[in-house]
């Protein structure tokens, strides 16, 4: 289980709590009973700030559990709505890493899909557009290093759909470099998915002021072959 102190704060003030999500740590409470970062993150304001009864975090957007680097959660109502409406408005601007397998022809490009969520395996397939529920998908990516037929990214995502990254590029033909669910037969049990959110940048929804945030992945395999 993953312990409070190491979630990393990269910032916060009245508004804002901007983090580090360690990898493997749920965002929020799930069937395991894990630590999960909105409950730890309560639990640090409640105690730094000494606030009596419930307190308020707002969820504005998620990270899928074997995924780490920076968040962003909202310690007001007003935040947390105008942070959303950002969101819905693409201009909540996200960037990841990723380590994939394999050479891209494209070194850079745009990736665009229509998504279906199976709720009841949790994964997520590629349909066409008039399939019910199905949702539009868009990144633009770049490569940025290559070696020994793997591939470093950087992803500029448009749409934050559940798995999106992972389901996108599986389907062009390279999947994540450690993803169990959509690329098990080119990757080994108990390896740790390559995908790491980078940056991200937004107006502030108080100071109207753009700030924006980096966070390096782990110093460790396959990271660091490039």
């Amino acid at each position: 289980m993953v312990k409070r102190e190491k979630i990393d704060v990269i910032y916060e003030d009245n508004h804002l709590l901007v983090v580090k999500k360690p990898v493997n740590m749920p965002v929020q409470r799930d069937s395991t009973n894990d630590e999960d970062m909105l409950t730890a993150l309560k639990g640090y304001i409640k105690e730094k700030y000494n606030k009596p009864g419930n307190v308020y975090l707002g969820l504005v957007h998620r990270l899928d559990r074997p995924v780490g680097g920076l968040m962003v959660f909202a310690r007001t109502s007003k935040a947390a709505s105008r942070l959303s409406d950002f969101i819905r408005k693409r201009e909540f601007y996200k960037r990841y890493l990723a380590v994939i397998h394999g050479v891209l022809k494209d070194k850079s490009g745009k990736m665009e899909d229509y998504l279906l969520k199976d709720k009841s395996k949790n994964t997520v397939n590629i349909v066409s557009e008039s399939t019910k529920g199905a949702k539009y998908a868009c990144l633009e990516y770049n490569v940025l290093n290559e070696n020994n037929n793997f591939s470093l990214v950087k992803i500029n995502l448009h749409t934050g759909r559940p798995h999106q990254i992972r389901v996108q590029f599986s389907k062009a033909g390279h999947p994540l470099y450690g993803d169990q669910k959509y690329g098990r037969k080119l990757n080994s049990l108990g390896q740790q998915i390559a995908l790491w959110s980078n940056e991200i940048s937004f107006i502030h929804p108080t100071t109207k002021k753009k700030i924006e945030f980096k966070c390096k992945p782990p110093e460790d395999k396959p990271w660091n072959c490039f």
